[in-house]
């Protein structure tokens, strides 16, 4: 059983040697995540933040990377469903340390979002990055978790009066769901007083295109700059899928 110490010291081998100082400390971070230690991410997440290190350059440059190395090495074939599950649960607790101090940055709402992982899809890593990205650029969210049905998703835009809709899919099975709410949305109305955008390891802007989303988001970072855009608050470089 590998003790305290060691696990530190792993994560500080893994980081590599030519870092210093907080760039270090945050790629100890990432590791930390790859390693699936839960209260390792937490106590690093809590040092960066009393260092007054940028709470986004420690989500975009320690959290994120992390979980991004966990997904590649799933891909790959080198981790399973177990560690990619546990790596999800470690990145968690370094986002809860940051979500209500990003929370405390943005006091003026920009608008309304709810977010969910559609049906029959249990995944929430990229959803949950999401969200706390876009709490932290200033919407207010409403999550509506994981196996989010099309009836489900349109109730909580009606019930909120949301301005745009975040679906995420991380099964190939499970895509054709964002279709189907799509395709609802249109049949109630909706989709002349909301945006839809749509993510996920599958997801693809052809995808996107051809089920009538608005938006497409390749990677979480880029979910502000796209909602923005879709807004009409502020344009960046992202991909709103032309009509």
């Amino acid at each position: 059983m590998i003790n305290r110490k060691e696990k530190l010291n792993m994560v500080k081998g893994l980081s590599g040697t030519p870092e210093t100082g907080v760039d270090m400390t945050l790629s100890q971070l990432g590791q930390a995540v790859v390693l699936r230690d839960c209260k390792l991410v937490k106590e690093i997440t809590e040092s960066l933040v009393k260092e007054e290190v940028d709470h986004f350059q420690i989500l975009n440059r320690g959290l994120i990377p992390g979980m991004l190395e966990v997904s590649e090495r799933f891909r790959r074939g080198e981790f399973f469903i177990p560690e990619l599950l546990m790596s999800s649960r470690a990145l968690k607790f370094g986002l809860n340390v940051l979500r209500p101090l990003m929370r405390e940055r943005k006091k003026d709402v920009l608008g309304k979002v709810v977010v969910g992982t559609v049906k029959f899809d249990l995944h929430d890593i990229g959803k949950n990055l999401v969200i706390i990205l876009l709490e932290g650029d200033g919407f207010e969210i409403i999550d509506l978790g994981v196996d989010v049905s099309p009836e489900k998703f349109v109730k909580a835009i009606e019930k909120n009066e949301a301005k745009l809709l975040a679906m995420s899919s991380l099964l190939t099975s499970t895509m054709s769901w964002m279709k189907f709410t799509i395709e609802l949305l249109h049949a109630t109305g909706l989709t002349r007083k909301v945006k839809t955008m749509v993510g996920g390891a599958p997801v693809t802007p052809i995808f996107a295109k051809n089920i009538g989303a608005d938006g497409y988001c390749r990677e979480a970072t880029s979910a502000p700059s796209l909602a923005r855009e879709l807004l009409g608050i502020e344009g960046d470089e992202t991909t709103v899928i032309p009509k």
